[in-house]
């Protein structure tokens, strides 16, 4: 009995610091919204999010959204099951138990000026955009400026100054 209520605990306690690890996430991503420009095109209507499948990050981005705004748009984020529901965004996240479908999500979205966030080692220098890794216990990111200037975003110097440059 005791060694079920400590594992039970035990998956408790993972599950609140994995929940963290990706309000942090949500921080980042929602911090990448002012140092980044947009083409005037994606600068109109909801300001949209899209993660591809499941992902803690869902429900922070959710979260964050209902407290904050980019400039004046509102944030809409949404979950999509598959590459085919991809669609005009500004920001399109993909967690780590999708990066096999890497290169059809860059194929999809080559000729549109979507942010593309990631979050597997490696992924930064194949062509994301931005690529959340961990260096020394902490989370940080790697931006690709040759992604970023083929999407067509303008990166902040400031950002630039924050990231792992590829």
């Amino acid at each position: 009995m005791r060694r079920c209520a400590l594992t039970a605990i035990m998956i408790l306690l993972c599950n609140f610091a994995f929940s963290q690890n990706y309000k942090l996430h949500s921080v980042y991503v929602y911090g990448f919204t002012r140092y980044v420009e947009w083409p005037a095109e994606y600068s109109e209507g909801d300001f949209e999010i899209l993660v591809l499948g499941d992902s803690p990050i869902i429900d922070q981005l959710k979260e964050m959204a209902t407290a904050k705004k980019v400039g004046e748009r509102s944030i809409k984020v949404s979950k999509i099951n598959s590459i085919a529901e991809i669609r005009k965004c500004n920001i399109l996240f993909i967690p780590a138990s999708q990066s096999s479908q890497f290169p059809a999500i860059v194929s999809k979205i080559a000729n549109h000026s979507t942010l593309l966030i990631t979050e597997e080692p490696g992924l930064g220098v194949k062509g994301s955009d931005i690529n959340f890794v961990t260096k020394d216990g902490k989370l940080a990111f790697e931006l690709n400026q040759a992604a970023t200037s083929k999407h067509n975003l303008k990166i902040s110097n400031a950002l630039m100054g924050m990231a792992i440059l590829i």
